[in-house]
């Protein structure tokens, strides 16, 4: 019941199915925001329940209002208010009494977007609403949007009434302002033209060759003129002012190595801002080649060029640390005597670790930095440093008297000096007691020592081998019964040979006894025996006269060759055929000084000998040796 009610009162009520109820009016009409429009509009209604003296009265409303409280937006009933935003721009121009509708809408807004619909009132029968057949406003927006092309031109707006013929037009001069767009960057090289850079990625890239002639070039679309600016790493390097040339150029007459990075051109005014950036390398071969080094785990590194020569001590570790500069990097590598040698970091072909240095290290080291635009070398000698190993001494009497000598080899070389006791023996004595005649070669020092005259008992003769790296000494001790001589290799002197001498005195006396060879004849001849009132002493390092079958034999006899290289400028074997006695000297390790490196391997396994002679066995008196039997030779020796 409530529903036809409620269209009965929106449609007129009982009026709603009366067909003499006409209207015809556009059902959309368009305008452009802020303009005007005419919206014609006719009527028809029943002649019923009025006259002609009877006022009619007609109303625009918007959609959904209740006409008999809500207000409508145009009416010609000037006692009923109208909607406030509406007022006086919508206007009942048509005259309902004659059946026009017309509606005149001025400086139409985007709120009068809606759907409208008439009402006519007369006499007590008409009233009627026209739901079903009113119009849609539709409001536009009449718009114009410059862009930078538009710039400095003009622009003209035209309004026609062709009806009533009148028209209008109206014309302005733009000014586009905006924001700085389409950045370019170009570069010139060598003065020749200039020409964009190819991008790789997001950001374009160049290379250059050092010493090269660059021109940089920036220019960016804006109004107003925006400021132009090139920076390297947040460093501004040129500015342009608003109004300045464009576009912004950046000279480099010559590039080095520090201009490598990336440059960016910015352009900015008052609306905004654009960038683009440049990465720069410069390349160019090795430079400032050297060899930074490191020895014994020091931290401490030292630069060494070209030619250098290093000393190391034996047995230290050594880092060698190929350093250049170069763009790209070069590719860097190690040589000894042309033999590539392989790196010790595979990442990083510039280090060299040597961590015990030997003898068979010295020598040339190259290190060779390869690149395309050149390559460089540098190369430093390396001098294994070790201290003085003594060879000797040795002596033999000579007519003139006792001739020794003594050999040392090290790095540095030594120095040698005799000591006889406590006395220091250089040069020549002033009553030509003793001559000492020192020579060099390279790594060896020989000395020479002669001594004339007559010999105290018990003396002690000692030649000392030194460098900065460490000294050694070996010592000569004159038993006091005989002219046998004992020769000792060890530092801390006379006593140490006693006591050798000593224990080899208990030691050997009951061993020789069953170790001597007896050599017996076909005929079993008796061996002859030691002499009761003979001592070990006797026979040590003594070589007796031999009689006519001994100097026979002695003559067949060819000399064993040394068990060591002779030193350059030590006395050959043939010098000696002169010499009544000849005495082998053993060597025995000396205690190592703390100032000393630690030996090699190979020094570590050096055997160390002595040789006791024991020319002959002297028989008793009452023993006759039979004619034509030799004496028995033996030699013990301790390795």
């Amino acid at each position: 019941m409530l529903l036809p009610l409620l269209l009965s009162s929106l449609l007129g009520g009982s009026q709603a199915m009366d067909e003499r109820f006409w209207i015809r009016v556009q059902e959309s009409v368009m305008v452009p925001e802020g303009l005007c429009i005419s919206v014609p509009c006719s009527f028809s209604y029943p002649r019923q329940d009025w006259t002609g003296s009877t006022p009619a009265y007609g109303y625009w409303f918007k959609a959904v209002t209740e006409t008999t409280k809500g207000a409508p937006v145009a009416t010609n009933h000037q006692s009923r208010e109208v909607e406030m935003s509406t007022r006086g721009r919508f206007q009942l121009t048509g005259d309902p009494a004659k059946g026009n509708c017309s509606l005149v809408i001025r400086d139409a807004q985007m709120q009068d977007e809606s759907q409208y619909f008439f009402r006519v009132e007369r006499g007590s029968y008409v009233r009627y609403n026209f739901m079903n057949n009113g119009f849609f406003l539709k409001v536009t927006v009449l718009s114009f949007t410059p862009s930078p092309q538009d710039h400095d031109t003009d622009l003209t707006c035209h309004v026609d009434f062709s009806r009533k013929g009148v028209s209008a037009q109206r014309t302005v001069r733009l000014r586009v302002a905006y924001a700085p767009r389409d950045l370019v960057i170009s570069i010139s090289r060598d003065n020749t033209p200039a020409l964009e850079p190819q991008p790789q990625g997001n950001v374009p890239y160049l290379e250059a060759q050092k010493g090269q002639f660059l021109r940089l070039l920036c220019a960016a679309d804006s109004q107003p003129p925006a400021t132009l600016s090139w920076v390297l790493q947040d460093r501004v390097l040129s500015l342009s002012h608003p109004w300045g040339p464009r576009p912004l150029g950046l000279e480099l007459p010559g590039v080095k190595a520090g201009d490598s990075g990336r440059y960016t051109c910015r352009a900015e005014n008052r609306l905004g801002s654009q960038q683009r950036a440049l990465d720069l390398s410069v390349q160019y071969p090795p430079e400032n080649l050297r060899v930074m080094v490191s020895q014994a785990n020091r931290t401490v590194l030292e630069n060494l060029g070209n030619g250098t020569s290093l000393p190391v001590l034996e047995g230290q570790s050594l880092c060698l640390v190929c350093v250049t500069h170069s763009s790209p990097p070069a590719r860097l590598s190690w040589t000894q005597r042309g033999q590539v040698l392989s790196p010790s970091q595979p990442s990083d072909p510039g280090v060299l670790e040597l961590p015990r240095v030997q003898v068979e290290h010295e020598g040339e080291f190259t290190c060779h930095a390869q690149h395309p635009l050149g390559s460089q070398h540098v190369s430093l000698s390396l001098s294994v440093h070790y201290p003085p190993k003594l060879l000797g001494p040795s002596c033999s009497w000579e007519a003139e008297g006792l001739r020794c000598s003594c050999s040392s080899q090290a790095s540095p070389a030594p120095s040698l000096r005799w000591w006889l006791g406590e006395e220091l023996l250089e040069g020549n004595s002033s009553q030509d007691s003793f001559e000492v005649t020192p020579s060099s070669a390279g790594p060896w020092a020989n000395s020479s020592l002669s001594l004339h005259g007559g010999l105290s008992s018990g003396f002690r003769l000692s030649c000392e081998a030194w460098n900065v790296h460490g000294a050694q000494s070996g010592s000569i001790l004159q038993l006091p019964d005989k002219k046998g001589l004992i020769s000792t290799a060890f530092s801390n002197g006379a006593f140490l040979g006693i006591g050798i001498t000593a224990l080899l005195f208990l030691c050997l006396a009951p061993i020789i006894m069953k170790i001597l060879p007896k050599r017996r004849t076909q005929t079993e001849t008796p061996r002859p025996r030691f002499s009761r009132h003979s001592t070990i002493l006797d026979y040590i390092n003594v070589v007796p006269k031999s009689g006519p079958l001994a100097q026979k034999r002695n003559q067949k006899a060819t000399p064993n060759s040394p068990r060591t290289p002779l030193p350059p400028g030590a006395p050959s074997p043939e010098s000696k055929k002169n010499q009544k006695k000849q005495y082998q000297l053993p060597s025995f390790p000396e205690p190592k000084s703390s100032t000393q490196a630690p030996e090699s391997q190979e020094s570590l396994e050096e055997l160390h000998y002595a040789t006791l002679n024991f020319p002959g066995v002297r028989p008793r008196p009452e023993a006759r040796m039979p004619k034509g039997t030799q004496a028995d030779y033996a030699e013990v020796k301790f390795q």
